[in-house]
């Protein structure tokens, strides 16, 4: 039996997700660049496979990395694809072959 820790910690060990969107946490750690305070990420989404995870930013840029990204060393491959912030991405289709993205003010 699981010892409950009384902030649900214990209580979620093992869980598998639905989705995962969080901005902050272990997988996500190296999506912010040194030097930022983490307000420029709006949007994090990870594929299913739990094999990529993709930002939306303030500058108009879709991010893709490799899960887990545990440091700001960790490279992204970045797509312009609107004129300003990024407010949502989230994978799409069966196997996640697709993105979409929300801009702010397109």
């Amino acid at each position: 039996m699981t010892k409950n820790d009384g902030y649900g910690a214990s209580n979620t060990v093992g869980t598998v997700w639905a989705e995962h969107h969080a901005k902050f946490g272990w997988r996500v750690d190296g999506i912010y660049p040194a030097g930022t305070d983490g307000t420029h990420i709006n949007s994090v989404t990870m594929s299913k496979s739990e094999e990529l995870i993709a930002t939306g930013d303030d500058y108009g840029q879709i991010n893709l990395y490799r899960n887990p990204v545990r440091s700001d060393k960790h490279q992204a491959k970045s797509y312009r694809g609107h004129s300003e912030f990024v407010c949502r991405v989230r994978f799409a289709g069966d196997n996640n072959q697709h993105m979409i993205s929300i801009g702010g003010q397109d």
